[in-house]
């Protein structure tokens, strides 16, 4: 079994130029291959062809294990995220689904996607930012001045992100990507001042929740390092403004590719087509660790082990948070309610024939 899956992988690899990874042929082979006997050797280049649309995010509550103080929260608020794996030239940024077939629909804890969605976001500015100064010009020899070359530069393509200096005191949402104690900066207004004194002691945390009917991931203030319950002070009395992406999404309804972007010095003496295919962090990372229904996936061996939690958890109120009840009913339950009361009807008629049979009072405590 291990000789032939290495030798799928080695039959794609030297057809290449010929076999795209994303063909019928291609993801056969490649899911094939994908199925080594060592989980660390497993190959995921064929997601290189697909992109990931964020669908949409959950709440579920469960008890909370590492309680250790009287404090603590019991019951801790578990976000979940949900994603598609769209083949990228069929992946729609306006549309809410990405696509309808050749899909594979993934859930992962949000904590995880938010991190993984942030480095990759800031991955990919670096590598724009990089990319335009290599053709902005303004390193030759009739410019005067580079960095206003630059800056101009930057503004013009739509890069101002190129422009802002990452020691500059801005709030940056990659120290949240998973819920921490909140940092505020000095102020020297009176009452800001107190209620900073305050918060020495009564701690605050920003962490991401889901909002929008679990439409989109924002950024909220909360008293507890679990991010469960909601602060009643607000982030702009504490700071003096309002917390970023706390009106607005922090993630993206955009597709995101999964194939890894080459500088152009990676590519020369190659053919592009020989290049070895390569997969984003993100879309690897992500995948490795999230639940997964392929059943729509078109490859050999798809994994279903999380398609009935996935078919569960549509139905969503406002704030995010899982309608359990509306789900999937048990069938072992419906059949222990029909049996027990089918016998409490019977065990009923029983004592009413006897009553009647026997004309008396009867004791059920003697029977």
């Amino acid at each position: 079994m291990f000789k032939s899956l290495v030798l799928a992988a080695a039959l794609l690899s030297s057809a290449s130029a010929n076999i795209k990874a994303s063909s019928r042929l291609g993801r056969s082979l490649l899911s094939s291959a994908r199925r080594l006997e060592d989980a660390d050797e497993v190959d995921y280049s064929y997601v290189a062809d697909y992109s990931i649309k964020f669908q949409g995010c959950h709440h579920v509550t469960q008890w909370n294990a590492d309680v250790d103080e009287d404090n603590d929260v019991r019951l801790q608020t578990v976000r979940l995220a949900r994603f598609r794996l769209c083949e990228s030239n069929s992946c729609s940024d306006d549309k809410t689904a990405g696509c309808s077939s050749g899909y594979g629909d993934y859930i992962i804890d949000l904590d995880t996607f938010v991190q993984s969605y942030l480095q990759d976001k800031q991955q990919t500015q670096e590598y724009n930012c990089q990319a335009a100064q290599e053709n902005s010009g303004c390193d030759g020899d009739d410019v005067d001045d580079e960095d206003t070359c630059m800056y101009n530069y930057y503004s013009a393509q739509g890069l101002d992100y190129c422009n802002q200096d990452e020691d500059d005191g801005q709030f940056d949402a990659q120290n949240y990507e998973q819920c921490a104690e909140a940092e505020f900066q000095n102020d020297d207004d009176g009452n800001r001042k107190r209620k900073l004194d305050e918060a020495e002691e009564v701690q605050y945390f920003i962490g991401a929740y889901c909002a929008d009917q679990g439409g989109e991931v924002r950024l909220g203030l909360f008293s507890d390092d679990t991010c469960t319950t909601v602060s009643e002070t607000s982030y702009y009395s504490l700071a003096g403004t309002e917390l970023p992406y706390s009106s607005e999404s922090l993630i993206s309804e955009n597709c995101i590719s999964c194939l890894q972007q080459e500088d152009d010095a990676d590519q020369d003496g190659d053919d592009a087509q020989e290049q070895e295919v390569r997969v984003k962090e993100i879309c690897e990372e992500i995948y490795q660790d999230a639940g997964k229904c392929e059943t729509y996936m078109g490859i050999q061996y798809p994994t279903e082990s999380a398609c009935n939690y996935i078919e569960g958890i549509k139905i969503t109120r406002e704030d995010g948070i899982v309608l359990t009840e509306s789900t999937r009913s048990s069938k072992g339950a419906s059949v222990a309610i029909g049996l027990f009361a089918t016998t409490a009807i019977l065990l009923g008629a029983y004592v009413y024939y006897l009553r009647t049979k026997l004309g008396g009072t009867i004791n059920l405590s003697s029977m």
